[in-house]
């Protein structure tokens, strides 16, 4: 099932971090610079030393290898480290480069210490990674120029630039495209605090008042994610303006979460789905992540990549050599009963 078909039918539509809101309203919302990013304190210490070091030096900056889940600002941070540096940017996506032509397009038309983004760099083709290769140590690009027994390759000179590529699965780059990257931070979920203090500057900027109270309540139920978080909060500005209201408070946004079914833990209805799947099809695990994604009528890529992290983090889902387990946590969440099953005597709910 593609993600658009489960749009389409309301599933996820609040929390699911892979589907984007209009572009105009998510670039409205990204912080420019490193002082405005707020989150993963570590990552920006590093970078802006990084991006300093560079600009004296007039060079490119080293290229960035950027990990973590969806939603967490590793495309914000790459613009971020563009405007920081004052050079272009440009952005792409590993599925969107075909043929190799494709690479060399982009690649040909770059400024010197351009910063280039690949989203998804993971899903690079063997061909165009090759070529990457080359581009991101020499600066050069390899093409064949003939046919035949007349062909040859040439190399062509491209400005100096840095690559920035980000990912959702660090195991699936390879080894020599990884060690080819010079900074390779790892994104954390946000802490409630640092999500509070995201969606006042997101209300701000959205020209409405929200209570502090509510802030955190929002930021307690929004999956440690950034993009969450933005998203849910227009919608109790939704909530807010047609009550008449010029302030989301926490009446708004407990009313607002029971409406669209988000829980206190952040789990909307589809994640609950997935858990319940495993409890009264498998007994509560093991259960191994392909038939998994059949029997919830998902992409298993989408399973992996977008709902089993914040599950796992909660403490909900375990990942065994065997398959998925759901915990004892995610019984009593649910409001079910749980025995050990390693005493012989089940599980029941």
């Amino acid at each position: 099932m593609s993600d658009e078909k489960n749009f389409d039918n309301g599933i996820s539509s609040i929390v699911r971090a892979d589907i984007r809101d209009n572009e105009e309203q998510e670039n409205k919302l990204r912080p420019q610079y490193l002082s405005d990013f707020l989150g993963q304190e570590g990552v920006k210490r590093n970078l802006s030393t990084f991006i300093q070091a560079a600009k004296q030096r007039q060079e490119p900056l080293d290229h960035l290898l950027l990990i973590g889940p969806p939603g967490l600002g590793k495309t914000t941070l790459a613009q971020i480290t563009a405007h920081e540096l004052g050079v272009d940017f440009k952005v792409t996506s590993a599925p969107a480069l075909d043929k190799p032509k494709d690479l060399a397009g982009i690649l040909s038309t770059i400024t010197e210490r351009t910063v280039f983004f690949i989203d998804e760099i993971h899903r690079l083709k063997p061909a165009i990674e090759e070529m990457l290769y080359i581009a991101m140590e020499d600066f050069e690009l390899d093409w064949i120029i003939g046919q035949g027994s007349a062909a040859r390759t040439v190399r062509i000179p491209i400005p100096p630039f840095t690559l920035v590529g980000a990912t959702t699965k660090a195991g699936s780059v390879s080894s020599p495209l990884r060690s080819r990257f010079g900074f390779i931070p790892r994104f954390e979920f946000y802490t409630h605090n640092e999500l509070s203090l995201i969606i006042k500057r997101s209300a701000r900027i959205l020209d409405i008042q929200i209570a502090d109270d509510a802030a955190l309540l929002l930021a307690e139920c929004c999956r440690g994610t950034p993009r969450v978080a933005n998203r849910v909060l227009r919608r109790m500005r939704d909530f807010a303006q047609v009550e008449g209201q010029n302030c989301i408070t926490l009446k708004t946004v407990k009313d607002g979460l029971v409406r669209l079914e988000i829980d206190e833990m952040g789990l909307e209805k589809y994640d609950r789905e997935i858990l319940l799947s495993i409890i009264k099809n498998f007994g509560g695990g093991p259960v191994g992540a392909e038939t998994l994604a059949i029997s919830i009528g998902e992409a298993q890529d989408t399973l992996e990549d977008y709902y089993e992290p914040y599950l796992i983090q909660c403490g909900l889902l375990q990942r065994t050599p065997r398959g998925r387990i759901v915990t004892a946590k995610a019984y009593e969440h649910l409001g079910l009963e749980y025995k050990d099953r390693s005493n012989g005597q089940g599980t029941l709910f």
